[in-house]
């Protein structure tokens, strides 16, 4: 009786022995499971209709809670677990997720595309006025800065001003030259002859309107 007795209480710690040693090594391997392999995740982002690289995008993995940005030429690198799924953003282009695929290599490199995110805003109207009345009177009633100049610039141009100025001025130079010499020839073509009325010479006309301006005519006391 007393040798069963032993041999039941030797085989009671033995049975539980083995049992942690199971549990231990199933809780192991439970782990080793769950542990994804470390990947340097690298790669190249391009976007627009000519497929450039897009500087400065945003990579981002939310469980890890770390990303980083593409350099001027799109290029990113980055370590990253198998199976984290990667956010990838940048202005201008519609944001675009990833998952990381469970690979045994130790990198993985991939060429994403992004698309252009246009955005139309609507129309806004501007009315610094309440009514269209008020807008006509402070529209007319503007001072522009260089108003006077203007001013001066169209009362100089104008066509009346312009045709008066030219009556005052008289024959130009080269006129004047024309007249000179056709006078010399009718005067070297008839001084032998007696001399001729000028009524159809223009100058002599405005010779003889001048004096009567002048009063070359009236009688001196």
């Amino acid at each position: 009786m007393n040798n069963l007795l032993f041999t039941y209480s030797y085989k009671i710690p033995s049975f539980f022995l083995l049992i942690l040693c199971v549990l231990a090594i199933t809780v192991q391997q439970a782990k080793a499971q769950g542990k994804e392999p470390i990947i340097q995740f690298s790669g190249i982002i391009i976007g627009g209709d000519n497929s450039e690289p897009v500087p400065g995008a945003h990579i981002y993995v939310p469980k890890a809670g770390r990303g980083t940005t593409t350099n001027p030429y799109g290029f990113f690198s980055m370590p990253v677990m198998a199976g984290d799924s990667i956010i990838i953003s940048s202005v201008g282009y519609q944001r675009q997720y990833y998952v990381v695929p469970p690979k045994n290599e130790k990198g993985y490199s991939v060429v994403i595309e992004l698309q252009s995110d246009v955005t139309t805003l609507p129309v806004v109207e501007v009315y610094p006025y309440p009514t269209e009345e008020l807008f006509k009177e402070a529209f007319l009633a503007l001072q522009m800065p260089d108003e006077k100049q203007q001013q001066a610039m169209r009362k100089n141009l104008d066509q009346q001003l312009l045709y008066q100025m030219s009556i005052a001025a008289g024959p130009g130079a080269g006129e004047s030259f024309r007249n000179f010499t056709s006078q010399q020839q009718y005067y070297n073509a008839n001084r032998n002859f007696a001399p001729t009325l000028q009524l159809l010479n223009p100058f002599a006309w405005a010779q003889f309107i001048k004096q009567i301006k002048n009063g070359d005519f009236k009688k001196k006391n």
